[in-house]
């Protein structure tokens, strides 16, 4: 906080301006010792300076200390005429805030300024004196000594009652009653001590007591006192510098990290709480400059530039940012508060640099990659190689710098590298691992290449190259000067000719003189010789020495001394070329193809074999005399055939056509030359360079008829090709979209055949009977020419007649009529028309589906009628509607389609004109006899009339029933009746059940023949009959089929049997057509026989079949009496329990009823012997009909509502499961043994 000044208060709240001395010593005072005061803490004190600008090194700044002092060395000292400005708080920065009135005895030229502790609120013109706002200023900042507020009380009394006096009773905090003081007289409360708003309270609660000076009250001394409490806010200044809350610190970060990654977050405070100023960040200095940057707002260290650590070893790779934290606003002495903190950031290392060689002398290490050492030849394993220094060394740190060495090179087996692996640096040895093959004699120098990767990453790999050169040991060979000699020779020179002479020689004293010589490899030695002691090298054959054959010969020359030691050189001999190759075309036919009026450029190519580079293999081209060959040259020694002249190709005679034919010859420059010469073919391609032209003058005129020719114009073209000759013609004006021209090729040239376009009608009625057509022939280098065509037109018939649409006509099947159907009315607009009809073909349709008529029933006569003229019948069953597809003619038509298609309707009505016609299902039906009763169904017949409606719907009747006995005997009783359903099936059938009338006698053996009746309904009631017949049979021949399948498995068609056991069991009668039965016996026998079993057994199998069993109940004997005597009493026992418990049982009875008569809505009614008259219900013992059930002999109405709840009682339940016999006497069953089943599902 700033530090109370005393001064004498000249006027109460105004800003004083004084100079303060900058130690803490009492102030000098203009205005005498007046009473002290506390001076706010908004008052500036500042020093003005006044300097003379002349007064060079003698002249100093005078300090106006409120009193004037003077001194100078033979001038005057400036003087400031001011001591005391008033400044409003509120002015705005930059605002004027007092000007500095100053002069000098002199009058030399003043410079102003002002300083002290709150000169930083104000900035000064040096030149003019006038003073301006810097900072913003605070009045209520205020210093030691000052008055914070005044407590004022009054007092009525007089004398030392009225006289007041002012104390602090208390403070709150009480830490804070040191720092407050109150005048006792004038109640001012003063700042006594130091305010801080950071180390001490920010508010404070002053109790203020004022007492009288005491007087008499009722006789009593008596002082009179109040108190009033004051409450102190103390704003914070910002005095203290900011703080870091993080640093000093240590951050580590790899090289080679992105630029912009954030390393370090710096964090700083402003100590002044309740300022809180913003902190700004900055890099005030480092070691490394430009590799970090930090973020002014939010102290992000981050990454400037990538880094490599290997590159800031010489500071030990640790970076040194002193970052700097300032506020964003000055502090209290209008100074920006800042601090300094260090921040170390370790760079990490990463494996990013691979081993490298270095030759290191004495201390210094120089990067190379080459080496050179020596060793002598068979030096022993594991000898160095000398004068190699080599090291090797990764720069990166820890794991990173481990490598690995190996060699490679050509010569990597006889060597090895010393050490293996190293980590960091490492000395290198080369040392020899084979001596055998370190052999001078073999090699004087060899080489190894030495490879450095790094152990984690193979990619980072050096190389050196190591030479090593073989020092040699005493064991000298014969040598050559060079080691290659280099004659000529002519090609079939004489033999002997001498070549050249050559010798060797040898360091060791023992072979001077004694070298012999050899040519090798023996093939040599038949061309070329060599003398064995003097090495001069000789032709042996020269007819074998041919140039073009082979140029050059290269034997080796052996030099060998005394001890066999052998020294070599390689002699080059080569064959100087004679004259004697003819040059060779590279073609024997060259061929070029050019468009005419174009140029043409064709290199022949010859070669010689005699030797380049000599006027032996030189060749010259020439073109042989012909009658083209003036149209062309040819390069003398490039042979590029080129034309002299633009080529014309119908300047040529067609029959060419454009081919010409040149000879070229070449010939080279020997002595005596050699020639030889090529054909060359030119093809000439026609170019389109000339325009069509026609034929006939001009204008054309033709009078046509639509849709027919209308002329045509002819033109030729000059030019030869097919391709540039070829002529098109076009409308190009006048056709209005009405022509087409066509163009075709004639022996003249080309003919455009004008036509009238085939979508286009020509009318004669039109305003327009004339076109005046522009015609353009072209070819297809466009060239174009014109001419005019002139065409008239004529009037002709060329409208097509309509064909009638939706003509429809009605006729009933089997009429007969000599009038027409109806007539065809077709029209035509045209006035000269002549329409007839014809008929194209038919079509019927039967049942929904359109085909062809089985038979021709119509006919169109040529005026339009439809007629029946035909043989057959018109049959409705056959079809029920034909479709007439005829067509309208005009005879006289002209142009376009004369005709018009249509379609002419005829609907065929049906009559009452087809029988019923029955349907055989079943060949014969099978009756036990003692089984049938009233109204049992024995048989079943089907019908189906083609008629439709009402005259299709059919009922049948029982006309005739004869039984045949099975001795032969015939007689006839009519006991058997029809019952038809008036519903037809789904296959459009109607059905009846031949039920009896009456119980039939159990000793009739035989069959019924059932003459049955079918009619139908419509007007003219047709039937017709059928015999139905009935194999009679008693129940000892029934034979039980077991299956393993439930009843529903067995009979699909009866889904409404709902059966519990796991075995069904079929019980079947076998019945041959004639009437003979089957028994148990003879059925098992032929099921078992192998033919049977081999055809039907699997069958059977997959269908549950397990086998047979007899249904014929095995007698004991018993006695009589004993069950009369208990049939008796039982049945007068359960006539005793019917009778008292009939009305206990009646709601029992009832929901029997009622889930027999929900039964009834999917009850079938079946063939069965045993059956009562009625259908049966299926799983219940309840009939259908009225006095059909013995026991409550009462009809059931399946729409009566008994009330009852159906699934009450579990026996009831049980009882619709509680089946004795369920019979399917309509079930089909495939017989080929031409017998009939009826079978019993049990």
């Amino acid at each position: 906080m700033s530090s109370m000044v005393n001064t004498r208060q000249l006027e109460t709240n105004k800003h004083k301006l004084f100079c303060q001395s900058q130690e803490k010593v009492p102030p000098l005072f203009l205005f005498g010792s007046a009473s002290d005061s506390v001076v706010p803490l908004s008052s500036f004190v500042i020093c003005l300076q006044a300097l003379q600008t002349n007064m060079g090194k003698m002249g100093k700044p005078l300090l106006l200390l409120l009193a004037f002092l003077a001194s100078s060395y033979c001038n005057s000292v400036p003087v400031i005429n001011m001591a005391l400005v008033e400044v409003r708080e509120d002015l705005a920065i930059g605002a004027f805030a007092f000007q500095i009135d100053a002069s000098d005895p002199d009058n030399d030229p003043l410079a102003y300024g002002i300083s002290g502790t709150d000169s930083s609120h104000f900035e000064v013109n040096t030149v003019t004196g006038e003073v301006k706002i810097k900072s913003r200023l605070d009045r209520e900042s205020i210093t030691v000594g000052s008055t914070v507020f005044t407590a004022s009380a009054t007092d009525s009394d007089e004398n030392m009652a009225g006289i007041v006096s002012y104390r602090i009773s208390e403070v709150v905090p009480n830490d804070g009653a040191s720092l407050f003081s109150i005048s006792e007289t004038s109640g001012d409360v003063s700042l006594s001590g130091t305010l801080n708003f950071t180390d001490k309270s920010p508010f404070y609660q002053i109790t203020v007591i004022a007492s009288d000076g005491g007087g008499i009250l009722n006789g009593v001394e008596t002082v009179q006192s109040s108190s009033v409490t004051a409450f102190i806010t103390v704003k914070d200044t910002p005095d203290q510098d900011p703080q870091f809350l993080n640093l000093p610190n240590l951050a580590t970060v790899d090289e080679n990290s992105n630029v912009g990654m954030t390393v370090f977050n710096v964090r700083a405070r402003d100590p002044d709480t309740g300022v809180n100023d913003n902190i700004h960040y900055s890099i005030e200095s480092t070691n490394a400059i430009d590799l970090f940057q930090i973020d002014e707002n939010t102290g992000d260290v981050s990454i400037q530039t990538t880094f490599d650590r290997e590159e800031l070893l010489d500071i030990d790779a640790v970076v040194i940012l002193q970052i700097k934290a300032s506020e964003t606003n000055p502090n209290v002495n209008g100074v920006i508060a800042s601090t300094t903190g260090e921040l170390q950031i370790s760079i990490g290392d990463i494996n990013d640099n691979g081993p490298k060689f270095y030759e290191c002398v004495s201390d210094t290490c120089t990067e190379k990659d080459t080496f050179t050492g020596e060793v002598e030849e068979h030096s022993s394993a594991g000898v160095s190689v000398n004068e190699l220094n080599i090291k090797v060394e990764d720069p990166d740190q820890g794991q990173n710098s481990r490598f690995n060495l190996h060699l490679e090179g050509p010569d990597k087996e006889a060597f090895a590298v010393s050490p293996s692996a190293g980590q960091g640096e490492s000395s290198v040895q080369v040392t020899i691992k084979d001596p055998s093959a370190v052999d001078y004699e073999k090699k004087t120098v060899m080489s190894v290449q030495i490879i450095a990767e790094d152990a984690s990453d193979k990619s980072f790999t050096s190389m050196v190259t190591v030479t090593i050169n073989i020092k040699d040991v005493n064991d000298n060979f014969p040598k050559f000067e060079n080691e290659t000699y280099e004659f000529s020779v002519d090609e079939h020179c004489a033999d002997g000719t001498v070549v050249g002479t050559i010798t060797a020689t040898d360091e060791d004293a023992l072979d001077v003189g004694k070298l012999t010589y050899k040519l090798v490899p023996e093939s040599m030695r038949e061309v070329f010789d060599v003398d064995q002691n003097s090495g001069v090298i000789s032709v042996k054959n020269g007819e074998r020495l041919d140039r073009e054959g082979t140029n050059s010969y290269s034997p080796t020359l052996q030099a060998i001394d005394a001890d066999g030691k052998i020294g070599t050189t390689v002699v080059m001999i080569n064959i100087k070329d004679i004259n004697d190759q003819t040059p060779e075309m590279n073609r024997d036919l060259y061929e070029a193809y050019v468009q005419e009026n174009q140029k043409l450029e064709l290199k022949i190519q010859a070669t010689d074999r005699d030797d380049p580079n000599t006027p032996n293999s030189q060749i010259q081209y020439r073109i042989e005399d012909s009658p083209f060959s003036s149209n062309f040259t040819i390069g003398e020694e490039t042979g590029v055939l080129t034309n002299s002249g633009l080529l014309d190709r119908e300047a040529m005679d067609p029959a060419l056509d454009g081919r010409i034919e040149l000879t070229v010859i070449a010939s080279d420059m020997g002595t005596p030359p050699q020639s030889s010469s090529t054909s060359v073919i030119i093809n000439i391609g026609d170019e389109n360079d000339n325009s069509p032209q026609y034929l006939d003058l001009a204008p054309y005129e033709f009078r046509v008829n639509e849709s027919i020719l209308v002329g045509s114009v002819r033109a030729h073209d000059a030019d030869q090709s097919d391709f540039n000759n070829r002529i098109f013609f076009s409308i190009t004006d006048g056709g209005f979209g009405s022509f087409i021209l066509f163009s075709e090729a004639t022996s003249e040239g080309y003919r455009g055949n004008i036509t009238v376009d085939p979508a286009v009608a020509l009318d004669y009625e039109s305003d327009r009977k004339t076109y005046d057509l522009t015609v353009e022939a072209s070819d297809l280098g466009q060239k174009k020419v014109t001419t005019t065509v002139k065409v008239v037109v004529v009037d002709v018939n060329d409208t097509p007649p309509q064909f009638p649409s939706n003509m429809i006509l009605n006729v009933t099947e089997n009429s007969t009529l000599t009038m027409p159907l109806g007539k065809i009315d077709g029209k035509d607009v045209d006035t000269n028309h002549l329409l007839q009809y014809e008929l194209d073909s038919t079509e019927c349709q039967c049942s929904g589906i359109r085909g062809p008529c089985p038979e021709e029933w119509f006919s169109v006569e040529p005026n339009g009628d439809v007629i029946t003229d035909t043989p057959y019948d018109i049959d409705y069953e056959k079809c029920d509607k034909v479709f007439l597809n005829a067509k309208v003619v005009d005879v006289l038509t002209e142009k376009r389609s004369n005709s018009t298609n249509g379609v002419v309707t005829i609907n065929i009505l049906d009559t009452n004109d087809n029988a019923p016609e029955f349907v055989v299902l079943q060949d014969f039906y099978v009756v036990v006899i003692e089984k049938v009763e009233v109204g049992t169904s024995v048989g079943r017949v089907y019908a189906i009339d083609r008629d439709t409606g009402d005259n299709r719907k059919t009922k049948f009747e029982v006309t005739k029933v004869d039984f045949v006995s099975s001795e032969g005997t015939s007689t006839e009783s009519l006991f058997l009746y029809a019952d038809s359903n008036d519903q037809e099936d789904s296959e459009g059938r109607f059905t009846a059940y031949i039920r009896s009338q009456k119980v039939l006698e159990n000793n009739k053996r035989g069959k019924f023949l059932v003459e049955v009746k079918a009619f139908n309904t419509g007007d003219k009631s047709i039937s017709s009959t059928s015999v139905v017949e009935l194999l009679t049979v008693d129940s000892s021949y029934r034979v039980s089929l077991r299956f393993r399948a439930s009843v529903s498995e067995v009979n699909a068609n009866l889904p409404q049997i709902r059966a519990a056991e796991e075995i069904t069991i079929l019980e079947a009668y076998f019945v041959f057509p004639n009437g003979t039965a089957l028994n148990y016996d003879e059925v098992t026998a032929i099921l078992n026989s192998e033919e049977v079993y081999v055809e039907y057994g699997y069958q059977l199998t997959q269908l549950g079949f397990t086998g047979i069993s007899t249904t014929v109940t095995e007698t004991t004997e018993v006695k009589t009496e004993v069950f009369v005597m208990i049939g008796l009493m039982a049945a007068l026992a359960i006539v005793l329990v019917v009778t008292t418990t009939s009305l206990v049982c009646i709601r029992r009875n009832y929901k029997r009823k009622l889930k027999a008569a929900k039964a009834m809505n999917s009850a079938a009614t079946v063939v069965i012997e045993n059956q009562k008259t009625g259908p049966v219900v299926p799983g219940t013992n309840k009939y259908t009909k009225e006095g059909a059930n013995p026991v409550l002999n009462m009809n059931i109405d399946t729409a009566t509502d008994l009330g009852f709840d159906e699934d009450g009682s579990s026996a009831d339940r049980e009882s619709l499961n509680s089946l004795d016999y369920n019979i399917d006497m309509d079930m089909e069953e495939k017989d080929t043994m031409g017998m009939t089943v009826n079978v019993l599902l049990k």
